[in-house]
């Protein structure tokens, strides 16, 4: 608890106030703190700035000019292929072989010259006696089959000819209609129906009611009209006899004619009349899209 001010408990609710990390530190505002602080201590990196790519090394990391292959002599290609075939060639133990003659060419269809053997009696064109060719028996005779398609046609097929049955007109339906009927005979009793079976809350006709009807209202007796207002006499036209006016003759009045003044006309100081200037003149205007034509 301090000496002097408020208490712990008052302040912020606890019996004894919890110790900092920082104690008598110096309090330094987030406010004006730079973003990086070893950026404006000591001395900074600089650099000269970018150099521009010359004939000079400046432009360059290293100090000088780096050759990929350098101190490596120029080797001809065909001169190393040379030496390679010569000293394959003194790994040969004797002279390179050769043959003792050249290739021999037949004369002709049939003759055997130049070829390592000569003819062989497997293909000697002479005859080799045969037994005598005895012709086995006779095949079994068929008469040939008979034109036809077989439908209209008698006696074409291997059985009898299949019986006509007469198609009755709209037999799929009668046969239908038959089945129908005698699936109807079988069911004992209507259909089975549940009677808690849950409905719609509404249905799907909505002017259907198991409810009667109640008695039609009878409406109430028609009142006679009473009969149109027809004033006694029509109204008169305006003529030349006053009639249909209220005043026969219009009241006299005793008021003489009076002129107008009319206004003195505006000079100038040369006693000219002054004309109002004109107002602004209308101009051709470009329409839109000729401007987005142009543009």
């Amino acid at each position: 608890m301090p000496v002097e001010g408020k208490s712990d408990m008052e302040r912020i609710g606890l019996f004894s106030e919890m110790g900092y990390v920082t104690i008598g530190d110096k309090y330094k505002s987030l406010y004006m703190r730079p973003f990086n602080e070893a950026a404006s201590k000591n001395r900074q990196m600089l650099s000269e700035g970018t150099k521009t790519l010359s004939a000079l090394q400046a432009g360059y990391f290293e100090p000088q000019f780096v050759r990929i292959f350098e101190g490596e002599a120029y080797s001809n290609p065909v001169q190393l292929r040379r030496r390679y075939r010569m000293a394959e060639s003194k790994k040969n133990v004797g002279k390179a072989f050769l043959p003792s003659n050249g290739d021999k060419l037949p004369c002709g269809i049939g003759s055997y010259y130049g070829t390592i053997g000569g003819s062989y009696a497997y293909f000697s064109p002479q005859l080799k006696s045969r037994e005598r060719y005895i012709p086995p028996g006779k095949n079994f005779y068929t008469n040939p089959g008979k034109k036809g398609s077989g439908f209209g046609y008698a006696n074409l097929t291997i059985g009898e000819q299949y019986p006509h049955e007469p198609d009755d007109y709209e037999a799929e339906r009668i046969q239908a209609k038959k089945a129908q009927a005698e699936h109807k005979r079988l069911l004992k009793g209507g259909p089975f129906r549940l009677n808690l079976y849950p409905q719609e809350y509404f249905d799907s006709n909505p002017y259907f009611s198991d409810k009667p009807l109640p008695p039609v209202k009878k409406s109430p007796p028609k009142k006679p009209s009473a009969p149109p207002f027809i004033p006694s006499s029509p109204a008169k036209k305006l003529g030349g006899m006053k009639g249909g006016t209220f005043d026969p003759y219009p009241s006299y009045s005793a008021e003489p004619y009076v002129s107008k003044q009319s206004k003195a006309v505006s000079t100038g100081k040369e006693g000219k009349v002054f004309h109002p200037s004109s107002g602004p003149k209308s101009r051709p205007v470009t329409s839109i899209v000729t401007l987005n034509v142009t543009r």
